[in-house]
């Protein structure tokens, strides 16, 4: 059995409202950095998998995204999983 590691970014959908980005946006600017515009944010996590292989272990990371950790409704995700 191998171990790997995923780091998943999850990330509301561009269609949708992100009221913490638009605050942070707006506060750039008072920040003095008016140059930074279009803020989104979004949850990073990593998680450990234990697979026989690579493709075992993305097929998991697969379910646990669709099933539990993004809501396919609002949000995409993405990630990257090494051997560790």
């Amino acid at each position: 059995m191998k171990k790997f590691l995923a780091d998943i970014d999850v990330m509301p959908l561009k269609e949708i409202l992100d009221p913490q980005g638009k605050a942070v946006t707006g506060s750039m600017k008072n920040l003095g950095l008016p140059e930074i515009n279009n803020v989104r944010i979004g949850r990073h996590i990593t998680l450990e998998v234990d697979a026989e292989t690579q493709e075992i272990a993305t097929e998991k990371v697969e379910t646990a995204c669709k099933k539990l950790l993004a809501n396919m409704i609002m949000e995409n995700y993405s990630y990257h999983i090494r051997e560790i």
